[in-house]
């Protein structure tokens, strides 16, 4: 059973939008953190923002003020609208739901990714 799904991924130009959509099951989903996290070649996986229960959310500073994240807990969807897209955004973009199992011990679910290219 795939637990969590990212798609939206796909080409676009410099300065262009992208929305990405995370599915997750509803049980994971309602007591998940959800994240996207990115990962160029050649580097780090990296997270780019995070969203709680309760709609906090926090970014990289890389993308502050381009992308937001959101979720839509009806549908066990989180969002990641990313916009002024420059190349450096290019990457495999995974989403990821943390799900706290203890009061110290987490568990994760990770997406199988999906592709951001960003041209010129």
């Amino acid at each position: 059973q795939v637990q969590v799904a990212e798609s939206g991924g796909g080409l676009v130009q410099a300065g262009g939008s992208l929305r990405l959509s995370c599915v997750a099951s509803g049980r994971i989903f309602s007591m998940s953190r959800m994240g996207w996290f990115r990962q160029a070649p050649g580097k780090q996986r990296e997270l780019v923002a995070s969203i709680t229960n309760g709609g906090t959310t926090n970014y990289a500073d890389s993308v502050k003020g381009r992308f937001t994240i959101s979720r839509d807990n009806a549908k066990n969807t989180v969002y990641l609208q990313m916009n002024s897209l420059k190349p450096e955004d290019t990457g495999v973009y995974y989403c990821n739901a943390v799900t706290p199992i203890t009061s110290a011990q987490t568990s994760r679910y990770w997406g199988q990714g999906t592709q951001v290219t960003v041209s010129s």
